[in-house]
């Protein structure tokens, strides 16, 4: 009988992801499990599988080989609707033709069958992330900053316990991205909520991640505490990241 561990949100397990390519097939490989309630980064440099593995914990990538267990169920057979799992992207993925309101009801009801206590939501997320007044703007109007606010509080009415962040910050500038880190911050305390979050930058591990899973070459090189990863000065691919020098051989 398989016991579950409530520490544990995401588990892969022995997944293996493979593409054919050109002029040699690529596998992937995952093995790790993944702390609940906390801020996980999951980083390495371009191509090393970042976007992939959150894939196949949002479902929208099927393994080859192995399980991804959410919660303690078997997700791998389970289409990404009904995991229990938001996605922000780094798009925003807003419909330009709805105000700020109806794009946060999606999160919600995709057909928008919203009643008093839905709307009531809408305008509590809409508070939470700092965009209270803004219902009836449309997404044109608003700043990157804002438009990545409203895909925000739109997974915040979906109440899932796991947030999938892929490179959420990529677009904005250095001090967006700290206001945008904040906010982060600040929801996951509130909701204690388990995050993972896909980035390229060594400051986004520093000022938010409570534990780095680094990839390196298709395969989960690290899984530690982020202050023990902040302090390594190897190996090479760890060192370039943090911006350090390797010791010399």
């Amino acid at each position: 009988m398989t016991t579950t561990d409530p520490t544990i949100a995401v588990r892969l397990e022995n997944v293996a992801v493979r593409f054919p390519g050109h002029p040699a097939p690529r596998t992937l490989l995952f093995d790790a499990a993944i702390e609940s309630g906390r801020i996980t980064a999951i980083t390495g440099a371009s191509g090393s599988g970042k976007s992939t593995l959150l894939n196949l914990v949002a479902g929208f990538e099927t393994p080859d080989a192995g399980r991804v267990s959410i919660l303690g169920e078997d997700a791998t057979p389970i289409p990404p609707a009904l995991r229990p799992v938001s996605v922000i992207f780094q798009e925003h993925n807003l419909f330009a033709h709805l105000n700020v309101a109806t794009n946060v009801g999606l999160g919600i009801s995709p057909a928008l069958k919203l009643d008093g206590e839905d709307r009531e939501r809408i305008e509590r997320a809409l508070r939470d992330v700092g965009l209270a007044g803004f219902a009836r703007r449309l997404p044109p109007t608003l700043s990157g900053g804002e438009r990545q606010r409203v895909a925000l509080a739109r997974a915040l009415v979906r109440h899932r316990p796991i947030l999938l962040l892929d490179e959420p910050f990529a677009a904005l500038d250095p001090g967006l991205r700290q206001e945008m880190g904040d906010l982060l911050a600040a929801l996951q305390e509130k909701e204690a909520s388990t995050i993972l979050l896909v980035t390229h930058h060594a400051d986004d591990v520093r000022r938010l991640a409570d534990r780095v899973l680094f990839l390196d070459d298709g395969k989960v090189a690290l899984h530690e505490e982020a202050d023990a990863f902040l302090r390594r000065t190897e190996p090479a691919a760890v060192a370039r990241f943090l911006g350090a020098r390797s010791p010399a051989p």
